[in-house]
């Protein structure tokens, strides 16, 4: 059941970055991330108030439970972690094309593993070196498409956010094993209270980072803003669902979610009409083969 969520949760997050790329077109990043997290928490918000009642039985899946301050900061942790991810990616989801934005993020179970290298002396086996190579020369054929649109990896500044909300993802994928399988956290009260963490911190920045500028930033209401909340919500519902079922395996199931570059891609090319698929679409194979090379190397 852990793998048919893991699925699910990859679908979804295709779908959810297509909103992601509608909203913010010819819009302010900053108001769209601030109401789309203001959705999210209002969509759990009730759990918490319900569950904290006694209205929702403890033995509902829906049920968020009680958990002490140290617990808290977890989480709080975690929507730090998240916020600054989500305001690096969505800058550089505004400023670049969704064909090139997915295959970068779907490099993130590579940057785990040079991590480790790199930081925790970990070794790594054939399979995992393969995939990591793999990886690298996806990069470079997504950068030879980039340069057809003008796109300079090596100097763009958005190439750069993106690349940087990637390797904060990749250290939240590390967390979320920690909380999760470590901690043992409720997946519903990581979920449902991270919301609500980020959903302040976006507050703050929108009353800092925009609110100033907002003549020379202009935003336009857009109904896409609710759907990216809707279907980021269940996505990460069965995200959590599948780390916290017995037998869950945290590299497949992260692997399975990077599949989300699939639908991505595919929505870019034929609702956006994005250009140079050719060249883009043979560093999204060459992704995806280096994905199960590290699958492999990871069982």
């Amino acid at each position: 059941m852990w793998l048919i969520l893991a699925f699910i949760s990859a679908a979804l997050l295709g779908i959810y970055d297509i909103f992601k790329k509608q909203s913010l077109k010819d819009n302010a990043v900053i108001p769209v991330l601030f109401l789309s997290t203001v959705f999210s928490t209002l969509i759990f918000l009730p759990f918490i108030v319900l569950s904290a009642t006694n209205v929702i039985p403890s033995e509902s899946m829906v049920y968020v439970p009680t958990e002490s301050m140290d617990a808290h900061i977890y989480i709080i942790i975690k929507a730090l972690i998240v916020s600054a991810s989500w305001i690096f990616g969505y800058f550089g989801l505004k400023n670049l094309p969704i064909t090139i934005v997915g295959p970068i993020n779907a490099t993130r179970p590579v940057i785990v593993l040079l991590g480790a290298l790199l930081f925790f002396g970990e070794r790594l086996n054939l399979y995992q070196w393969i995939g990591v190579i793999l990886a690298i020369i996806a990069v470079f054929l997504l950068s030879r498409g980039g340069k057809k649109e003008g796109i300079n990896f090596v100097h763009n500044k958005w190439i750069l956010f993106v690349v940087i909300a990637a390797l904060i993802g990749a250290f939240s994928a590390l967390y979320d094993k920690y909380i999760m399988n470590v901690r043992h956290f409720d997946a519903m009260f990581v979920q449902s209270w991270c919301n609500l963490y980020v959903a302040i911190i976006m507050f703050v920045a929108f009353m800092i980072l925009w609110y100033p500028k907002r003549k020379l930033q202009p935003f336009h209401w857009t109904w896409a803003i609710l759907f990216i909340s809707v279907f980021l919500s269940v996505a990460d519902f069965a995200y959590f669902s599948s780390l916290s079922q017995e037998g869950a395996l945290i590299s497949v199931v992260s692997m399975v979610r990077r599949g989300n570059v699939i639908v991505s891609f595919l929505c870019g090319a034929l609702i956006f009409k994005e250009k140079n698929l050719r060249s883009k679409a043979a560093g999204l194979a060459v992704i995806i083969v280096a994905l199960i090379f590290l699958y492999l190397g990871s069982r």
